[in-house]
């Protein structure tokens, strides 16, 4: 009987296939000859690129003594007007998070109608558009276009932002719920599973941490976007960091660029720690 015992009980395991051995011990796949062809072509684009694009070495060496000088002037910083900087940061802050719920919550629901997966080709098509031309349009035209709406302030930009994030996290929104995996999916149709339980129970779950991921990746740009969106009167810090550089106050300047840099480092390590924890 002992010699008898199945394979497994004596420690030894099936050999592999020769093909399938090679294909797993090939540590580094060899690049496919049309890879190889194509970078002659991405070293001509990148070139034609540099050229077109007056990208000159030289050039910046020469400005490299105005850079220093320029940054010399931003010290030492000025905190005399502490108490305004930190008010305008608490409203750019403010902002973000607001234009962040908005955004993420109505990219949401277009993603679902932009997941090919997901959503009828009829449907599919019109909401990757929609997400194109949005993406398009820069968020300051949309700030311009708000600010003459609804007036000066942070409202404004709230809106820039939420209208703004439709084209970017959306899409990457959809591609995320795109790249489930589709044996559950499968399975849930097999078994006469309606489409909102197909999403559910399905495809919600599996992409929930790539959806937490890029909606704090969406709050970390908000918050340097609204420094941005300032600069038309759309709220938020930017349009006193405008006011500083207009009126040559650079000992103000470097104070405001000081404190934005610890407001996103602090947000930057907060949404890391997060990322962790749901990873």
């Amino acid at each position: 009987m002992a010699t008898q015992a199945p394979e497994r009980q004596r420690g030894t395991q099936p050999g592999l296939p020769a093909a399938d051995r090679a294909r797993l011990e090939r540590a580094v796949p060899l690049p496919r000859a049309r890879f190889i062809m194509g970078l002659p072509v991405a070293a001509i684009v990148l070139l034609w690129s540099f050229n077109g694009a007056e990208f000159n070495f030289a050039k910046l060496g020469d400005g490299a003594v105005n850079m220093g000088e320029f940054l010399s002037r931003l010290f030492p910083p000025d905190f005399s007007k502490i108490g305004t900087i930190v008010e305008l940061l608490i409203e750019t802050f403010q902002m973000a998070v607001v234009g962040t719920v908005l955004g993420a919550v109505l990219s949401m629901f277009v993603a679902f109608a932009a997941a090919s997966n997901i959503a009828p080709k009829w449907l599919y098509y019109p909401a990757r558009w929609t997400m194109n031309v949005i993406r398009s349009v820069p968020d300051l035209v949309f700030a311009l276009m708000f600010v003459s709406a609804v007036g000066l302030g942070p409202f404004a930009g709230i809106l820039a932002m939420t209208l703004g994030s439709l084209g970017s996290i959306g899409k990457v929104f959809a591609e995320a719920m795109e790249s489930v995996d589709r044996g559950p999916i499968v399975a849930m149709q097999a078994v006469g599973a309606s489409k909102r339980q197909v999403i559910q129970y399905g495809v919600l779950p599996q992409a929930a941490p790539l959806l937490v991921s890029y909606t704090l990746l969406l709050f970390e740009g908000n918050v340097r976007g609204a420094t941005i969106l300032g600069l038309v009167g759309a709220g938020g810090i930017g349009l006193e960091l405008t006011t500083a550089m207009r009126m040559y106050d650079y000992g103000h300047l470097s104070a405001i660029i000081i404190c934005i840099i610890v407001l996103v480092t602090a947000i930057d390590q907060g949404s890391a720690l997060i990322r962790k924890k749901i990873t």
